[in-house]
């Protein structure tokens, strides 16, 4: 029972990892209706920013801040200056863009900081807190994670911008009618699902160390999460996200073993577009032809 309470929570903490990498997935989908299949290579290169300003000499939370604003900075410049001139093209050519930015921050991140595996720091040292269910880091990686939630909820839900960016995202004909900036907006929400991958990248990487790499999995996780939630649906989505986390470990321990553990997400996924397209909480469209 204590083995199997263990992979439940230890589950909880990496699928809040996966729930902020499926949130950016949903923002950007909301605001773009495409996935942004670069986003887990964009939380990689943010996470070696981090690394960069910690290997200067930083501390760690100093660098966490600079690395959140930079990685929004980032994700603002990408929207206006690869995205926004392909957001009228076709469907496949906004897709061989997104594969190609991909390719790009990883071998840009490849290039710079080499292929070489490095260790990430855990600000969570905290021996108090030692047992036998969750180790420091995953209780802070939780606590981090569902702080990040939080700020991210209250700002869409009770500020004028947060709602504004919801309004272009979701109608921006009629936003831009009563004076909100929608190209703006979008940008913004870019450097938003930016900066919530680079969170997710420095919670992730002490646990599966740092290479240009590291995300492959994790993104294939957090794309199955959104899917099961709703890829419309933030609060989908992140609610996926701690539910891929538990089902991967469960499965991982007592079924297809941690050799096959990434074969979860690819059975979900397929599950999930062949039974229940639109997720567990997203919407169903009906269009009359």
């Amino acid at each position: 029972m204590d083995a199997f309470l263990h992979q439940v929570l230890s589950g909880l903490a990496t699928g809040g990892i996966y729930a902020a990498l499926a949130l950016a997935l949903v923002m950007i989908y909301q605001s773009t209706h495409h996935i942004n299949f670069a986003q887990g290579e964009m939380a990689m290169f943010s996470t070696y920013i981090a690394w960069s300003f910690i290997d200067a000499g930083f501390p760690y939370w100093v660098a966490f801040v600079l690395t959140v604003l930079a990685s929004l900075l980032i994700g603002i410049v990408i929207e206006r200056v690869v995205i926004r001139p392909v957001e009228h093209a076709p469907v496949l050519s906004v897709v061989i863009v997104f594969i190609a930015l991909l390719v790009i921050l990883n071998s840009t991140a490849g290039w710079i900081f080499s292929y070489t595996i490095k260790t990430f720091p855990s600000p969570f040292d905290w021996r108090g807190l030692q047992n036998s269910y969750l180790s420091p880091h995953e209780i802070g990686s939780i606590g981090v994670t569902l702080m990040v939630l939080l700020v991210l909820y209250g700002f869409f839900r009770f500020t004028s911008l947060g709602l504004a960016m919801r309004a272009a995202a979701q109608n921006p004909v009629s936003s831009r009618l009563v004076g909100i900036r929608v190209g703006w907006m979008l940008a913004l929400g870019w450097g938003l699902a930016a900066a919530i991958g680079a969170i997710a990248g420095m919670m992730i990487a002490p646990v599966i160390y740092l290479d240009p790499n590291m995300m492959s999995g994790v993104m294939l996780y957090a794309f199955a999460a959104a899917l099961l939630g709703g890829i419309d649906n933030p609060f989908g989505a992140v609610l996926g996200g701690f539910i891929v986390g538990v089902v991967e470990n469960i499965a991982g321990a007592y079924i297809v073993g941690t050799e096959l553990k990434l074969s979860v997400a690819l059975v979900l996924i397929v599950g999930v577009l062949l039974f229940r397209p639109s997720g567990l909480f997203g919407r169903r469209y009906v269009v009359r032809v």
